[in-house]
C-alpha cells in the first residue's frame, strides 16, 4: 500500500495545536482532539444569510457585510407600494431602523451603515420622479441637497461627503450620460458617461469610480468605464451584459451580483482592475436586488425572484486559503 510519506516525501505529524503558519496542502494529525486536518484552497461560495422583514425588490444599500443598509424599494402587501423602510445587517440578521422621509423605488444608494446617502428613485402615484436626497446618520433620515437632474435606475459610489450619482432614467429609455458629484450639502455636474446608461452597477470612490453594466443604448450593456474624478475610460468588459444588478467594491476589486441578462441571474463576476472572472454563483437568481461589501465578504439581499418580490440574503467569500478537517477518529 502506498504511503502519504512515499506520495508527498513526507510523513503526517502529530501535534498538540494546528501550526500557526502551515503551507498549502500540509496534513498533520491534531492529537488533542484526534482530527486529521490540511491547509487548501476553500473555493469562493455563497452562503444564506437572515432574511429582510419583508419582501421587497428595487430597494438601495450601503455598508459592508456584517454592517449593511437597505432603504427604500416596493413591496407587495396589499398591493405594490413604494417603501420609506429602512433595515440594518449586522452579519446574522436584519432589525428596522427609521424610515426614510420619501417612499422611493430603485433610487440610488451610497456609504456606510452610519453614513448613508440616499437619492433620486420614483414615488407614487404613478410615477413622480425624485430629485431629493436624504442622508442616514445611523439612527435617523435628514434632508440633504437635490439632484440637478430628477432620475430613478440611477447608480451610486462613495461616501456621503464625496459620492457619485451615475445614469439613470426617464427621458430616454436608454438612460442618461449625466453624472454628479456629491460633497455632503450639494449635487455638480462630473464628467459624462462614455454612453448613456441606466440600471447598471457600480463601485469605488468619486475619483476612482466603476460603472459596469446596465442598458443602453437599445440593449443591455457589458461594458465598463473607470472614473478618475474628471473623466471616463474604458475597462475591461463583462463575460455577460446584464441590467438591475447589484454591485460594490473598489475601481481594482469590485464585486458585481444577480441582474437579468436572459432571465433572472444568479451570475456573480469580480474585477481585478482590468478584467472581470466568473465567481460562485448565488443560490437565487434575482434582478432589482441590492447588495453592498467587497470582493471578499459581499452581501445580496432582497430582489425580484423566481416567484415574486424576496427577502433572501446571501452572504459571499471569496476564495482562500484554510484549515479543513478531513476526518475524525
Amino acid at each position: 500500500m502506498t504511503t502519504f510519506k512515499e506520495i508527498r516525501g513526507q510523513l503526517i505529524r502529530s501535534v498538540s495545536s494546528d501550526p500557526a503558519n502551515p503551507q498549502l496542502g500540509e496534513i498533520w494529525y491534531n492529537n488533542t482532539i484526534g482530527v486529521l486536518k490540511g491547509y487548501t484552497t476553500i473555493a469562493a461560495a455563497w452562503a444564506s444569510g437572515g432574511n429582510l422583514n419583508n419582501t421587497k425588490d428595487g430597494l438601495a444599500g450601503a455598508g459592508t457585510q456584517t454592517a449593511g443598509l437597505a432603504f427604500g424599494g416596493e413591496d407587495t402587501t396589499p398591493a405594490p407600494s413604494k417603501l420609506t423602510e429602512t433595515e440594518e445587517y449586522n452579519g446574522t440578521s436584519w432589525s428596522e431602523q427609521s424610515d426614510l422621509s420619501t417612499a422611493r423605488k430603485v433610487p440610488g444608494g451610497l456609504g456606510t451603515q452610519t453614513a448613508a446617502l440616499a437619492f433620486g428613485g420614483f414615488n407614487d402615484p404613478g410615477v413622480t420622479i425624485l430629485s431629493s436626497s436624504e442622508e442616514y446618520n445611523g439612527s435617523s433620515w435628514t434632508s440633504g441637497g437635490n439632484l440637478g437632474t430628477g432620475r430613478y435606475n440611477i447608480t451610486g459610489t462613495g461616501t456621503q461627503t464625496a459620492g457619485l450619482g451615475i445614469g439613470g432614467s426617464p427621458p430616454s429609455a436608454d438612460g442618461l450620460v449625466n453624472v454628479e458629484e456629491y460633497n455632503g450639502t450639494s449635487w455638480t455636474g462630473g464628467g459624462n458617461l462614455p454612453v448613456a446608461n441606466r440600471s447598471s452597477g457600480s463601485a469605488g470612490s468619486q475619483t476612482a469610480g466603476l460603472n459596469f453594466g446596465g442598458y443602453g443604448p437599445g440593449t443591455n450593456v457589458n461594458t465598463t468605464s473607470e472614473y478618475d474624478g474628471s473623466t471616463w475610460t474604458s475597462g475591461g468588459n463583462m463575460n455577460n451584459a446584464r441590467r438591475t444588478h447589484a454591485g460594490d467594491g473598489l475601481q481594482t476589486a469590485a464585486i458585481a451580483l444577480g441582474g437579468y441578462i436572459a432571465n433572472n441571474s444568479a451570475l456573480t463576476e469580480l474585477y481585478d482592475g482590468s478584467t472581470w472572472s466568473t465567481s460562485a454563483n448565488m443560490a437565487t437568481a434575482r434582478r432589482y436586488l441590492a447588495g453592498c461589501g467587497t470582493t471578499t465578504a459581499g452581501l445580496g439581499f432582497g430582489g425580484y425572484a423566481p416567484g415574486g418580490k424576496s427577502n433572501a440574503t446571501e452572504e459571499f467569500t471569496n476564495t482562500f486559503n484554510g484549515t479543513v478537517t478531513l476526518t475524525t477518529s
